[in-house]
């Protein structure tokens, strides 16, 4: 029992510092009411048809409305025992004392902070595109954003329709949460993510080196592939060895291939690929396969005026020129022939491995008519033919497949002066002609046409002899004399000096076309030359006229002598 003392002694209160007072605060402080707008964690209490009951750790639960609690088919997306975030809505108790709370205010809260830290650091965030909206597009990415149309590809995009509904990568390019505003790009973050790719990529490229790619487009001369944020050109010429015309015809847009890097220039990142380089060059054993005068087959791959491509395997190519295609020379084009796609035979000419040629023949397949030409005709012998070809020189007759002849124009006919043969004959005519000479070595054959007919000067110079007249047509003028047709084919000149009161310089001595007699002074059968004259034929007629009238003064005289002598004599 205390004395009387110390009862009256008071008792000091204990002594509490501020760092105890805040201790004190936090011991009781989730017995306080949390404020409106504070961001909660709580968990799912129990689910009922139109809420969701969450335990906020104070005295009171509270209702999140189910709506924002389920997913598009109508499911709710979380069951009892889950954490979610949640705000209070309203200070206030709903009827059993539950408070009002927002699963969607917590997670735009959160969607901010995201993006407000993303933003800051400059990283990538997820967004779906919930829409078309004026100038580009709308995307959710915890809050609505705004993608500009110059920010949606590197590339002008011409459909930006086909993007609602995806979802993708975006880079903030400005923030105000104050107003709510977001704009994104997924322009900058292909680009950096392609700059990242190529970084990698260049590491590990380098000539020689085999890569695998996906083509990323095809154009005429070839294919890009993309090597994992770099681009490679595969030119169509490195394709295959084959022929290949475009490069879809062996590749499409997102293949993958295996290519070879031929060359690389690192300083200008450009990089030229290659398949066919990884596999072995046909044409280093083509000799092997092809054997010379061996027989082959294959497709017509191309026709050019020249001659045919044929394809023997993937990556070599014969070619039959137009002269071995036929033994005839009437071939005018290879197409006569042959066509892309056929499947012909031909026999091995000459194989160039170096230069990466074959030729090739198909009229080798049958006999040169050439070889037995000498025993099929003979000198002299009468044939018929086509007229193939005219020249300034000739004309070429084909009497058979594969064997032409020369008819010279010298040798077109007898009787008519021609300075070309189409004055005579035309092309495709039918004609007859004599064999004049063989020269099967050479493959050459001459033929005459006048040869059917009599020699019309032989015939001339065998009925005529000089000294005769004859009837002749003045044909043309020359500056030396007249041209006088005799016979059909024959022609004579009369010399101006043979021509007795010769006209003007300019103006014939004989109208041209005019018929004449004429006596022949001259004439050489060897060189077919007749000469004329109208002078000596007018001194032949004065002559006579001088001897007619020398006749008639002798017989006149020898009357008068007569009379003379019967008057002197006696009666």
């Amino acid at each position: 029992m205390a004395n009387a003392d110390e009862r009256d002694v008071p008792i000091a209160p204990p002594q509490v510092d501020d760092n105890d007072y805040e201790h004190l605060l936090e011991d009781y402080s989730h017995l306080a009411p949390p404020s409106e707008g504070e961001l909660l964690e709580g968990h799912v209490v129990k689910i009922t048809a139109k809420e969701v009951f969450v335990d906020i750790g104070y005295k009171v639960e509270g209702v999140v409305p189910i709506e924002q609690l389920q997913a598009a088919d109508g499911s709710v997306t979380v069951q009892a025992g889950d954490k979610i975030d949640v705000i209070i809505d309203r200070h206030q108790t709903l009827p059993g004392g539950y408070m009002v709370l927002s699963h969607e205010k917590a997670a735009r809260v959160h969607a901010w902070d995201t993006l407000e830290r993303a933003h800051r650091e400059n990283l990538l965030i997820s967004g779906r595109v919930t829409g078309r909206t004026k100038g580009g597009l709308s995307v959710d990415v915890g809050v609505p954003a705004f993608m500009p149309g110059s920010q949606i590809d590197v590339r002008p995009v011409h459909n930006i329709d086909g993007f609602v509904g995806q979802d993708i990568a975006v880079r903030i390019l400005k923030l105000n949460r104050r107003r709510g505003n977001v704009v994104v790009s997924r322009k900058i973050a292909i680009e950096e993510e392609v700059a990242a790719r190529k970084n990698t990529a260049l590491e590990h490229l380098h000539e020689g080196a085999v890569v695998t790619g996906t083509v990323k487009n095809l154009t005429d001369y070839g294919a890009f592939i993309d090597l994992g944020g770099i681009d490679g050109l595969l030119h169509v010429s490195d394709i295959s060895y084959g022929r290949v015309t475009h490069p879809s015809e062996i590749l499409n847009v997102a293949d993958q291939v295996t290519v070879k890097i031929l060359k690389f220039d690192r300083d200008k990142e450009r990089i030229s690929l290659g398949m066919k380089q990884l596999a072995p060059d046909p044409w280093l054993t083509a000799t092997e396969r092809y054997a010379m005068a061996s027989r082959v087959v294959g497709r017509v791959v191309s026709v050019t005026d020249y001659g045919a491509f044929v394809e023997l395997e993937a990556g070599v190519e014969g070619l039959i020129h137009i002269s071995e295609m036929t033994w005839s020379r009437r071939m005018k084009h290879p197409s006569k022939v042959v066509k892309v796609g056929d499947q012909v035979e031909a026999v091995v000419l000459e194989v160039k491995p170096k230069d990466r040629r074959i030729s090739l023949g198909m009229k080798q397949l049958e006999p040169d008519p050439w070889t037995t030409v000498s025993d099929r005709y003979a000198i002299g012998s009468v044939v018929e033919g086509r007229v193939r070809k005219l020249t300034d020189f000739g004309a070429f007759v084909e009497i058979e497949e594969g064997i032409d002849g020369l008819v010279h124009i010298s040798d077109v006919t007898w009787t008519k002066r021609i300075k070309h043969p189409s004055e005579a004959l035309k092309k495709g005519q039918i004609v007859q002609a004599v064999i004049l000479n063989i020269d099967a070595p050479n493959r050459r054959l001459s033929l005459g046409m006048k040869q059917l007919q009599p020699d019309a000067w032989e015939t001339f110079f065998a009925t005529h002899q000089v000294g005769d007249v004859v009837r002749g047509r003045v044909c043309r003028a020359a500056s030396f004399g007249l041209f006088v047709e005799l016979a059909p084919g024959v022609e004579g000149l009369c010399h101006k000096s043979e021509v007795p009161g010769e006209r003007g310089a300019e103006e014939p001595a004989l109208p041209i076309n005019e018929e004449y007699d004429f006596k022949i002074i001259k004439m050489n059968e060897s060189e077919k030359k007749i000469g004329l004259s109208v002078r000596a034929l007018a001194q032949d007629e004065e002559r006579h006229r001088l001897e007619d009238y020398q006749k008639q003064a002798a017989a006149a005289t020898q009357s008068i002598e007569q009379a003379m002598r019967g008057r002197t004599e006696p009666r």
